[in-house]
């Protein structure tokens, strides 16, 4: 046990404090806990909002066939698949199966949700990824750059180009590119993940993963891989962008507050130059908030990867997504979503950690 206590002329009182502990004592861990513990209840709540949204037009059946059948074919598909049950007993079941982990059967084509997902997903996390990549690409350099030029015509260019990026609708951006790019300029492709002949030759691959860039490396084909990132590029950058506008304004926001710092002061009056004390000094704090907005735009990008994919035919969970929506599919429609929100939540989780451990404040 120590003492800490002031002069006896203060007349203050001894306080006692534990040997061993730090004010900070198990901080870490306690946060992680409850970081972890709140995924349970953020994927109940959305899961729980997918089931009864989807539950406001009605059962899937009748939703996929209505008008299709004869009423009484319509009412036997209803009880077979058990819509006809009280809503609760419904809610019940399809708990207990996400559990296990059984989506349920798509209406329209007679899959299992989790084939669909097991299919498609891997596309959806490549594009999610190239976006990423793209967005941090743009974001990093160019809100470095602004904040350098601040309050100068390079910095108003920066600063409307980032509006520009974020406000513009991702398929809106995604058709310009393909205007530009692949139609009047025929530089790049027009949509799809790779041409039909590198398609075949990745589906032949034994132990593929869904993501093309590895299988195409895994091919050992220098064309295929050529290929692969080709048809990458264009909704690479559409995605990317829309996030890569807020990067630019969230670094160039805090690279210049990290500028006005005491140490940054110090550093400035040995004679250091700007552009060393943004390369040098002020950008690696200016990183963290990066990070711990990454895990926010994961839900953006998993958003826009539905308009992208749409966009160029890039078959992923999004393409899906819409198809399904299309066909009104509801039990597809719910499986995705249920999985997105599975991802988001996670990612949330990843992306706290390691914000924590960069800026042990956060736990505190």
């Amino acid at each position: 046990m120590t003492l800490l206590e002031s002069p006896e002329s203060t007349g203050a009182t001894v306080v006692a404090k534990p040997e061993g502990k730090s004010s900070g004592g198990g901080g870490f861990g306690r946060y992680l806990l409850v970081r972890f513990l709140l995924i349970i209840p953020t994927v109940f709540i959305l899961v729980t909002m997918v089931f009864l949204l989807m539950r406001t037009t009605g059962d899937p059946i009748t939703a996929a066939q209505g008008g299709r059948l004869p009423p009484e074919q319509l009412a036997e598909r209803i009880h077979a698949a058990g819509y006809d049950r009280p809503l609760l007993v419904q809610y019940g079941d399809y708990l207990g199966g996400l559990l296990h982990g059984d989506f349920g059967t798509t209406i329209s084509d007679n899959r299992p949700v989790t084939q669909v997902l097991v299919t498609y997903g891997a596309a959806t996390l490549e594009l999610a990824v190239y976006g990423l990549l793209v967005a941090l690409l743009v974001g990093i350099p160019l809100g470095m750059l602004s904040a350098y030029v601040r309050d100068r015509w390079g910095d108003a260019v920066l600063r409307v180009f980032a509006i520009l990026c974020y406000a513009t609708p991702v398929f809106f951006a995604g058709l310009l590119l393909k205007l530009v790019f692949a139609i009047k300029l025929g530089v790049l492709p027009v949509s799809g993940r790779a041409t039909t002949s590198t398609e075949l030759n990745l589906q032949l691959l034994e132990g593929k993963t869904g993501i093309y860039l590895l299988d195409a490396i895994r091919l050992g084909d220098p064309a295929a891989v050529v290929d692969v990132l080709e048809h990458a590029v264009l909704p690479a950058v559409a995605l990317g962008l829309l996030t890569g506008g807020i990067f630019l304004r969230l670094v160039r926001t805090n690279v210049i507050g990290t500028l006005g710092t005491e140490y940054v002061d110090a550093a400035r009056s040995r004679g250091v130059g700007e552009l060393r004390l943004v390369r040098k000094h002020a950008y690696r704090p200016a990183l963290i908030p990066i990070i711990t907005v990454i895990g926010l735009q994961v839900a953006t990008l998993l958003g826009g990867a539905v308009l992208t994919e749409t966009t160029f035919e890039w078959k992923g969970l999004g393409f899906q997504l819409a198809q399904y929506l299309t066909a009104r599919d509801f039990v597809a429609v719910q499986g995705i979503v249920a999985l997105l929100a599975v991802i988001v939540a996670v990612t949330n989780f990843v992306v706290d950690v390691l914000a924590a451990l960069i800026d042990p404040r956060v736990r505190y």
